[in-house]
């Protein structure tokens, strides 16, 4: 059978600002999700018998607790397909890292074995999928950089500037529920407009409660203050700044402390997963 490679954009959350909370606990935000030209890789390999396996290289997850899998599993619900999967997940994404990881691996899963399985779903339907699975499969189903609001399920997409990013992992993986839980999390920050936003306006709500959490994360935003305007993605625990050229990138890459991971990738407005289906 034939194989489908497929890449796995990771992302940054160019602000993110939390504007409330509905009356289930979950938070309301603003946000920009910048797709970037870095990520994880899937090779997928329709199987006969119905059966979902995968192989990955995560120390201390259970492949059937994967989003990967749980994405496969849901689809095959969802169609009455009786077709399977062989998956191998290529980690390039750091885990607990603000970038989206886990999010776009399960959408890239929906994508490719809705076209492996020929199951027909639209995009719109495979997005709605992946909004159970959790808050950014969407944007990765959509494959568009996008405004985002409600719980990060209202999309717009945008054209964003191009720029190119250093993004460094200060190597501690970040509980996401942890920082929303955190008393001292702002809830009332007042929404903006995109316009505002492209005029600078923005910041990143989880900040200073995740650099209080995890001190690592405050002396990566110090360092990569000295090149640019730092930012933290998400809640954690990557921190990035914008180039206006690669060379500026890798130029302050080239002195990243060596403790720290750290990658430069271009920002995309659309997804290369959307590009190899032909979407």
């Amino acid at each position: 059978m034939s194989v489908l490679t497929l890449p796995a954009p990771a992302k940054l959350n160019l602000f993110l600002h939390v504007t409330g909370r509905r009356p289930d606990g979950y938070h309301l935000l603003q946000t920009v999700f910048q797709l970037l030209a870095f990520g994880d890789e899937l090779r997928l390999t329709p199987r006969e018998d119905g059966v979902i396996r995968l192989q990955a290289d995560l120390p201390g997850v259970d492949p059937k607790d994967n989003l990967v899998v749980r994405a496969a599993r849901a689809l095959q619900t969802r169609t009455g397909t009786g077709l399977g999967a062989d998956i191998t997940l290529i980690k390039r994404t750091p885990v607990g890292a603000g970038l989206g990881g886990g999010s776009s691996d399960a959408a890239t899963t929906l994508l490719g074995l809705n076209h492996l399985w020929q199951c027909g779903l639209g995009v719109d339907e495979l997005a709605a999928m992946g909004l159970v699975l959790g808050a950014d499969v969407p944007v990765f189903v959509h494959g568009r950089s996008a405004w985002a609001e409600g719980v990060g399920e209202v999309l717009r997409p945008v054209d964003l500037p191009p720029r190119w990013y250093l993004v460094i992992y200060p190597g501690c993986p970040v509980n996401t529920a942890g920082i929303f839980k955190d008393p001292q999390l702002t809830r009332s920050t007042p929404r903006i407009t995109m316009a505002a936003f492209l005029t600078g306006q923005g910041h990143n709500d989880c900040e200073p409660v995740a650099s209080r959490m995890y001190p690592e994360i405050s002396r990566a935003l110090a360092w990569l203050s000295g090149h640019g305007t730092a930012r933290m993605s998400g809640t954690g625990s990557a921190v990035f700044a914008a180039f206006e050229d690669e060379q500026s990138a890798q130029n302050a890459a080239a002195s990243v402390p060596e403790e720290w991971t750290r990658f430069v990738a271009c920002g995309l407005d659309r997804s290369p997963v959307h590009a190899a289906l032909g979407m």
